[in-house]
């Protein structure tokens, strides 16, 4: 947990701390002792000022984006933190390259999720939509673009407690260059899941206390069954999406956030359909078979973490890199916090909250969307990309790490 906030980029005191706790907690898997929703404070305030706008960075790619969302059910398997729930419900984001722009822009999030994600963190002096009217690039329901079985698919899966659109301006980044996305709310794992039936659910997970490495372990497994299942619909007959029909499906892969990020470590272990994964800022507990994997994998993370020798959590880093036989780098992102590699840093570096990092947020979404396209774009589509082979004088805030000799340059 971050213990120290400081003072706000606009200058004042940290009053906006808890904001900074809910958005910024944890480390490592996302925020492992967040409040229940049910008993924090309420975000909404007569006297809570109006918030300063806030959007998303445009994408880099020359295609428009559309984005649609899809309500999925696993009818194979109960929810595994409500054994109750009969079925796993899965909500999950698609972005993709759209014909043209449409006319109505997409939300960040509904007014109920934004209300909620403040509430948990006990924030009063935000109106409690204020990130419900975050500024996004991609708009609703756009016609899709490409020919049959032509776009790559990336899966991603965000930390734990938090939602799927914090990662909505990497997604954009992607599907302006000509990937499909779908990104995954796993349902009970972050303060509030919106459902086209009006139902809202919280974090159940969120309330347990013992997490130890096999509790991790459990949720990293149950999201790679996620991640299996949405594969299954997206890529199977009768897919619930008319642009299934431009996946490719021999050209797919992952990446994930903080748990996000473990998860596609157990993902790629579980499911041979995904041809390369990324791992974005988070300690991993799933361990990969003995004889290990081909397949590319990339580690971004921030040093204060994660850099190599310096025990838990670079050691479950370094576990993994052993046993990965193929193409891998590990990079990491100088001045970076925890929120830092999702829209999290840039959206409270616009509201005035300190997260911990000295790199902009907008700066370290700039490099992160330019890493993961890149390592997306070789591995995926084969296109060289200079970037992933050696320090770059044009990003001096990354440093490529060699575990084997615990040296980053």
């Amino acid at each position: 947990m971050i213990k120290h906030l400081g003072t706000n980029r606009a200058g004042g005191t940290a009053a906006v701390a808890g904001l900074a706790v809910v958005l910024a907690a944890g480390l490592v898997h996302g925020s492992p002792a967040a409040a229940s929703v049910a008993s924090a404070p309420s975000a909404a305030s007569a006297s809570a000022a109006p918030a300063p706008a806030t959007y998303l960075p445009a994408p880099t790619g020359s295609r428009p984006v559309g984005t649609t969302s899809l309500y999925l059910k696993d009818t194979s398997r109960p929810d595994p933190w409500v054994p109750s729930v009969k079925a796993r419900e899965l909500m999950v984001s698609l972005w993709y390259p759209a014909r043209s722009p449409g006319r109505r822009r997409a939300p960040y999030m509904t007014a109920k999720a934004s209300e909620l994600l403040l509430k948990d963190g006990g924030i009063t002096h935000l109106p409690a939509d204020t990130l419900s009217r975050t500024r996004t690039n991609a708009f609703t329901d756009a016609r899709p673009a490409g020919r049959p079985r032509s776009l790559p698919l990336v899966v991603l899966s965000p930390g734990h407690s938090k939602p799927r659109t914090e990662l909505t301006a990497l997604a954009e980044e992607l599907a302006s260059h000509g990937y499909v996305v779908a990104a995954v709310d796993h349902t009970y794992e972050n303060v509030a899941t919106s459902f086209p039936d009006g139902r809202v659910t919280t974090c159940v997970t969120c309330e347990i206390d013992d997490k130890g490495p096999a509790w991790w372990a459990k949720l990293e497994q149950s999201r790679a069954a996620d991640v299996s299942f949405v594969l299954d619909r997206l890529t199977g007959a009768h897919a619930p999406w008319k642009g299934s029909r431009l996946i490719d499906p021999s050209r797919i892969a992952m990446a994930g956030h903080s748990a996000g990020g473990a998860a596609a470590v157990a993902s790629i272990a579980a499911d041979t359909r995904l041809r390369a994964g990324i791992d974005l800022d988070g300690s991993v507990e799933t361990t990969l078979p003995e004889a290990g994997t081909s397949r590319p994998f990339l580690f971004l993370g921030k040093p204060a973490t994660y850099t190599p020798g310096k025990g838990d959590p670079a050691a479950t880093w370094e576990r993994v890199w052993a046993r990965l036989t193929g193409w891998k780098r590990w990079l990491l992102l100088t001045g970076a916090a925890h929120t830092s590699f999702t829209d999290l840093g840039v959206l409270m570096d616009q509201l005035g909250i300190e997260d911990g990092a000295t790199v902009p947020g907008a700066r370290a979404l700039d490099v992160t969307r330019a890493y993961v396209t890149a390592f997306f774009d070789r591995h995926l589509r084969g296109q060289p990309r200079p970037l992933l082979d050696e320090p770059s004088a044009d990003v001096p805030e990354v440093k490529f790490c060699s575990p084997e000799a615990r040296t980053c340059e």
